[in-house]
């Protein structure tokens, strides 16, 4: 058994190594939020380009902001950053890759002057975000910055001591230009909408509640190019850390695994330069939209769709409820007939054969994807994922009975009940309101829906309040599973 760490690296013989000298490596990119889906994805682009021989002075610095990201600094510190990736096949093949791109990590809230002098570092041309939907701190509703977040209140009143991601990259930028020193790239990696165009929004009205002079500069001088990732992550677990033990000799503290398809397109604006990332698989393009809006309104929000309903079932696992041939009927239903016609041509990509790969990826039984890990944060996710293919389709006059049954099925799942009477744990920033609003059926049965925030002006129209109604009233009296046949034979 051999514990990874930079010293072992060359006694590691059952699992492919960094071939390049991590020595020689130069942080070019400080990267917020360093996660599971950082590390297979963006990491590993970097890790490829690295191999090639290229890209060495474009290392990350990852940066750890939450209070339990402290788990994440020891492990990072402990293995010099390295960490195996393992790719999960469905056949049940396991295929690891030791990545080496990230050369440092910083765990924020205990080295927060040293996170500042690294974004301040000429030397880093692009700061790149996996933060969360909920990170940007914006009204669903308004599209406006909500600044009242505890995080962006202490910024605003300490900002050389900066606590949330604009924070940092507020006092980052402000400390370049005093300096002279041009400015990095931000680069936002999270599934939202335009998410370059929301950091630089998010971001510059930050910067306007303290620096008006800084907020123009920001705008005009800083660049913000959106992009689209794509690459199932669960969360890893101890049967993970004990597979790569058992089949590889090797002892990885916090491994991460995915699934084997990966997806990056990306819009190509970076003036302080960039890695030459198409040369690892990244599609460079000048418009994501397209691309984004197909990830989000079928991937995306078909997870959203099968969660809710699946935990109500009886299930735990994503893969056990996409070989359902009841709930493949309706993920089918819900991509074919109420997301596609939402979305833009996208070029290069065939729609139907998308459709059906999402859900052979759904299937995947060695990724082993909890529903539970779906079903958390629900509240950054519906609103920008499927609320707007039911504000299209109203609009259009399309269907929506598929989509009004996910948002009820979410209200069914907030109660905290499942159809067995066994307690749900709810894992949500707003928690304590969605579980009263789905408390209060069938007093109230639009009570769910009433939060303007989550759902703008929906509780307002007819034809959505009609079948909202219905689908809830029906996964109260029968189940979730007797809905989806009334509604898909």
């Amino acid at each position: 058994m051999v514990a990874l760490t930079a010293a072992t690296l060359p006694t590691i013989d059952r699992v492919p190594v960094p071939g390049y000298d991590r020595s020689q490596l130069r942080v070019g990119i400080v990267h917020l939020g360093v996660g599971g889906f950082h590390r297979s994805h963006q990491a590993m682009y970097l890790d490829r380009l690295m191999n090639q021989g290229a890209a060495r002075d474009w290392a990350i610095c990852g940066v750890g902001l939450m209070p339990g990201d402290e788990t994440m600094a020891r492990v990072m510190t402990a293995q010099d950053c390295l960490y195996t990736l393992v790719l999960k096949h469905p056949s049940g093949a396991l295929e690891p890759r030791v990545i080496g791109s990230i050369a440092r990590y910083l765990y924020a809230p205990q080295e927060g002057q040293a996170v500042l002098d690294q974004l301040a570092d000429p030397d880093v041309r692009i700061v790149s975000l996996t933060v969360t939907e909920g990170g940007y701190h914006y009204n669903p509703a308004t599209g406006e910055l909500d600044p009242s977040a505890p995080q962006l209140q202490h910024d605003l009143a300490h900002p050389s001591r900066p606590e949330s991601a604009f924070g940092y990259l507020t006092e980052a930028l402000r400390r370049r230009r005093a300096a002279g020193t041009a400015p990095f790239t931000v680069l936002s990696c999270d599934n939202v909408r335009g998410n370059g165009e929301l950091a630089k929004r998010m971001v510059t009205a930050f910067a306007r509640l303290q620096d008006e002079e800084l907020a123009a500069w920001i705008e005009t001088s800083v660049t913000f190019p959106s992009c689209m990732v794509d690459r199932i992550t669960p969360v890893t677990g101890d049967a993970d850390r004990e597979a790569l033990a058992q089949h590889f000799a090797l002892e990885d503290q916090w491994p991460v695994v995915a699934e084997p398809y990966t997806q990056w397109v990306l819009e190509d604006d970076f003036p302080a330069g960039r890695p030459a990332w198409e040369n690892a698989g990244v599609q460079l393009t000048d418009d994501v939209e397209p691309y984004e809006l197909m990830k989000l309104r079928l991937l995306n929000a078909s997870h959203q769709a099968l969660c809710y309903l699946g935990y109500l079932a009886g299930y735990r696992y994503a893969h056990e409820v996409s070989t359902d041939p009841l709930f493949v009927d309706f993920l089918l239903r819900y991509m074919e007939q109420e997301a596609t016609p939402t979305l833009q041509p996208v070029p290069g990509i065939d729609l139907v054969a998308y459709r059906h790969q999402l859900i052979e990826r759904f299937a995947n039984p060695e990724v082993r994807d909890t529903l539970a890990r779906l079903c958390a944060e629900s509240s950054d996710r519906i609103p920008t994922w499927l609320v707007p293919v039911i504000v299209e389709n109203l609009s259009n006059d399309g269907p929506i009975e598929c989509s009004a049954l996910v948002v009820a099925s979410w209200a069914r799942y907030a109660e905290g009940v499942d159809e067995d009477g066994a307690p749900i744990e709810v894992v949500d920033r707003l928690r304590d309101q969605l579980m009263a609003a789905a408390a209060a059926y069938p007093r109230d049965e639009l009570a769910f829906v009433r939060d303007r925030t989550l759902f703008g002006s929906l509780v307002e129209e007819p034809r959505f309040v009609d079948a909202y109604r219905r689908h809830l009233r029906s996964l109260h009296e029968v189940g979730a599973r007797e809905t989806l046949q009334a509604l898909v034979r």
